[in-house]
């Protein structure tokens, strides 16, 4: 309990456009990885939940997909994700990217968060202090709570930013158990990772292309589906001889407890961004 015996909990929602940091930013304040981070946009696609428990205190953190002019249903979906987890939360935490100027889609993400956000200029560490000093003063015209130069990958300004988060924290019952950090289902987790690193190895070839399911699970053996949208895709996701899907699979299971045995099948799903069944059965 707190020093005066109350529990106090909360969740805050990070939000902002795609690749602005936010799923880097939820990893630095848990000091673990929960969310899957790329340099490729939309990365994320589902509501994460990261669970920081101190004594006397719980904040579960949400990391949403990036909100953008959506091209396909998917999009749409990711931006209504987004949107979702804005609502009837406790601290709301708007995520801008230092290394680029403020725009109409940064502006756009800051018309949904209420006056009482808190505003976070992420990746510092990449750009030049004249800059940052010049993204900050743009930021402030956006009329928010405060502001936080922060580098979620060095973990600069990441202690002041938490500390403002903890310190709007109402008064609540613990919502998890101390040892719990996430409630990202375990074969959700693995399917992500295999996503995560399809787009490391793939790079520009397929993001955007590339879902992934575990379909069995019998630990330790995992069996994992690739679904791309064109036969084309295909050889891209596998690799001359297998050595995409090898070089995935050797980076995956380096995250998953030793001995799991990992399976990758890639599947072609036409237009499955498109389709209201296709993305029901991927969860999105």
């Amino acid at each position: 309990m707190t020093g005066d015996g109350t529990y106090r909990s909360g969740f805050a929602t990070l939000v902002g456009r795609p690749n602005v940091g936010k799923s880097t930013l939820l990893n630095a304040v848990l000091g673990q990885k929960v969310s899957i981070t790329s340099p490729v946009a939309q990365t994320t696609r589902n509501q994460v939940r990261g669970v920081l428990t101190r004594p006397g205190l719980q904040i579960v953190f949400v990391d949403t997909p990036g909100i953008h002019k959506p091209r396909t249903l998917l999009g749409a979906r990711l931006n209504d994700t987004a949107n979702d987890a804005l609502a009837g939360v406790d601290v709301t935490v708007l995520v801008l990217d230092a290394t680029q100027p403020l725009g109409r889609g940064d502006r756009f993400v800051a018309d949904l968060v209420p006056p009482s956000a808190l505003c976070v200029v992420n990746k510092v560490d990449a750009a030049p202090r004249r800059v940052v000093l010049d993204q900050l003063q743009a930021a402030a015209g956006l009329g928010l709570e405060e502001y936080f130069p922060v580098s979620a990958r060095t973990g600069e300004g990441v202690g002041a930013l938490l500390e403002a988060i903890v310190t709007r924290v109402p008064e609540g019952p613990q919502l998890y158990p101390d040892d719990m950090v996430t409630d990202v289902p375990e074969a959700h987790w693995v399917a992500e990772l295999v996503r995560e690193q399809l787009l490391a190895v793939t790079r520009e070839e397929v993001p955007h292309s590339i879902a992934c399911r575990v379909t069995e699970w019998e630990w330790p053996r995992v069996r994992c589906e690739v679904l791309v949208e064109r036969e084309s895709q295909k050889p891209i996701v596998i690799g001359r001889g297998g050595s995409v899907l090898k070089e995935v699979g050797t980076r995956v299971r380096a995250q998953l407890p030793p001995g799991a045995y990992l399976e990758l099948f890639v599947k072609v799903d036409p237009g499955w961004q498109s389709r209201p069944k296709a993305l029901e059965r991927l969860g999105y």
